[in-house]
C-alpha cells in the first residue's frame, strides 16, 4: 500500500507535505554523491599519481552531464511520471558508486563518475523539485523551493565528514560503498512517497480549499504526449527568444562557477595545500551546509515577499566579496577562526540564489514548463561549475595554489549582480510575489 493513499479529510495537506518530504530525502542523498567528488581528489592523486588536472576533468564532465540532464528529466517526468524517473536515477547512482571502487585509469573515472553519476544525479536534481513545488503547492512556493534546495546543503552536512573520515582511515573505496548503500536505501522512499500529481491520489494541493481540490480532481488529465527528447529542445528554442532567459543563464553560470565547481570541488584540496587536514576541511564544508540550510530556507521566505532581482543582486555581491577575501584567509595557513567566518558568510549564500531564480524563470514560459526552462538555466550553472572545476585544477597545476581562481570567481560574482538587476528591464516583467509589483 502506498502511504499517500492514507490522506484523510482531517489532514488535507498531508499528501503534499509527504511528497515534499520524500523528495527532500532523495535530493539529500543525491547531494551526497556530488559531495564525494571533493573527497576523492587527494586520495586518487596519491594512489594513482594522477594530476589534479586529470581528476578535475572527470569532475567537469560530471557537472556538465548533471546540468544537461536537468531539462530532460523534467520532460521524462512529464511523460512517464516522477516516480519512474527518480527510481531509475537513484538505482544508476548506486550502481555507479559501486563501479567506482574498481577504477584503475582516468578514463574509468570519466565514464563512471563523469557520465554515469553526473547524468543520474542530474535526473533527480533541482528541475524535478520545481515540478514538485508547482504541482503540489499553491501557497508558500518560495519557502518550499528553499527547503528542497536546502537538502543539498543538508546532504553535504550529513555525508561530507563521514566520507572524509572513511577516505582517510579506510580508503576512498569505503566512501564510495557508503554512498552506494545510501542510494539503495532511497529506493523504497521513492516508491512510497513520490507521486506525479495530486490527481493520482485524489489529494489537495497545499493551500487549496476542499472544494477547489474536489473540482480539480474530477477533471481527467490528458495523457502526456510528445517526445521527451524533443520537448526540452522546443522549450529551449522558445525561451532563448527572451533576454531574461539569457540573463538568468549567465547569473547561474556564475553561480555554479563560484560554488559547486570551485568551493565544492576544490576547497578541501586548497585547505590541504596550506596544512589543514582533509577531515578538518570537510568539517568546514559541512559547516557551510549548516549555514546554507538556514540561508536557503530564509531565501525562500524572502522570495515570497520581495523582488527576486534585488535578492539575487545582494546574494551575488556578497558572495563575490567573500571569494575575494578567501586567498587572504587561507594565507594564514592554519585552522583559523577566519576560515570559520568565511564558512558562515559564504554558507548562508551558497544556494540561496535558487528560489528567486526559479521565481523569475516562471515568468519566461509559464508554470507548466518552468521545470524545463529552469533545467536549461541550471545547465548554465553546471557548465560554469565544470569550467571552474577544470580551470581551478589547471590554475593549481600551473601556479601551485588556488588564489587566482578565487579572485576570478569573486569578480565574476560582481558581474552577476549587474545581470540579476537587469532582469525584466526590457519590456517583459518577471513574476513577482503575490501582492507586490515589479520594480
Amino acid at each position: 500500500m502506498k502511504i499517500l493513499t492514507v490522506a484523510t479529510s482531517r489532514y488535507p495537506y498531508l499528501p503534499a507535505i509527504m511528497v515534499a518530504a520524500g523528495f527532500f530525502v532523495l535530493l539529500l542523498v543525491a547531494s551526497g554523491f556530488r559531495a564525494t567528488a571533493g573527497v576523492l581528489i587527494v586520495p586518487l592523486e596519491q594512489e594513482f599519481a594522477w594530476s589534479r588536472t586529470a581528476i578535475s576533468l572527470a569532475i567537469s564532465v560530471n557537472l556538465v552531464c548533471y546540468g544537461l540532464a536537468g531539462p530532460f528529466s523534467a520532460a521524462f517526468a512529464a511523460r512517464f511520471g516522477l516516480r519512474r524517473v527518480v527510481l531509475t536515477a537513484m538505482a544508476v547512482l548506486a550502481l555507479a558508486a559501486l563501479l567506482a571502487t574498481q577504477i584503475t585509469a582516468t578514463w574509468h573515472l570519466v565514464v563512471v563518475w563523469g557520465l554515469m553519476v553526473g547524468t543520474a544525479a542530474g535526473m533527480v536534481g533541482l528541475s524535478l523539485s520545481t515540478i514538485v513545488v508547482e504541482r503540489w503547492f499553491t501557497t508558500h512556493r518560495g519557502l518550499v523551493q528553499g527547503l528542497l534546495t536546502a537538502s543539498f546543503a543538508t546532504g553535504q552536512l550529513v555525508f561530507l565528514p563521514a566520507l572524509a573520515n572513511l577516505a582517510t582511515n579506510s580508503g576512498w573505496r569505503s566512501a564510495c560503498i557508503m554512498i552506494a548503500v545510501a542510494g539503495l536505501i532511497t529506493l523504497p522512499v521513492a516508491w512510497l512517497f513520490v507521486h506525479n500529481r495530486p490527481n493520482d491520489v485524489n489529494a489537495a494541493k497545499f493551500g487549496e480549499s476542499k472544494s477547489e481540490a474536489a473540482s480539480r480532481n474530477q477533471i481527467a488529465l490528458a495523457r502526456p504526449v510528445g517526445n521527451p527528447l524533443l520537448m526540452p529542445l522546443t522549450a529551449l528554442f522558445e525561451a532563448s527568444k527572451h533576454l531574461d532567459f539569457w540573463l538568468l543563464f549567465l547569473t547561474f553560470f556564475i553561480c555554479g562557477l563560484s560554488t559547486n565547481g570551485l568551493i565544492g570541488t576544490h576547497l578541501i584540496a586548497a585547505c590541504t595545500d596550506v596544512g589543514i587536514t582533509p577531515t578538518r576541511a570537510a568539517w568546514v564544508l559541512a559547516a557551510m551546509g549548516i549555514f546554507d540550510l538556514f540561508g536557503t530556507i530564509g531565501s525562500g521566505w524572502l522570495t515570497d515577499r520581495f523582488d527576486s532581482r534585488i535578492l539575487l543582486g545582494w546574494y551575488y555581491g556578497l558572495r563575490g566579496l567573500a571569494l575575494l577575501a578567501l586567498p587572504t584567509v587561507l594565507a594564514v595557513g592554519d585552522y583559523s577562526v577566519w576560515l570559520w567566518v568565511f564558512a558562515l558568510f559564504y554558507g548562508l549564500d551558497w544556494v540561496a540564489t535558487v528560489p528567486p531564480t526559479v521565481r523569475l524563470a516562471t515568468g519566461i514560459l509559464g508554470r507548466e514548463r518552468v521545470g524545463m526552462v529552469f533545467g536549461w538555466i541550471n545547465t548554465g550553472h553546471q557548465i560554469g561549475a565544470a569550467v571552474a572545476a577544470g580551470g581551478a585544477g589547471w590554475i593549481r597545476t600551473v601556479y601551485s595554489d588556488y588564489a587566482m581562481a578565487f579572485i576570478l570567481a569573486g569578480a565574476a560574482c560582481l558581474l552577476a549582480t549587474l545581470a540579476a538587476l537587469a532582469v525584466g528591464r526590457r519590456g517583459q516583467k518577471p513574476e513577482t510575489p503575490s501582492g507586490s509589483q515589479p520594480a
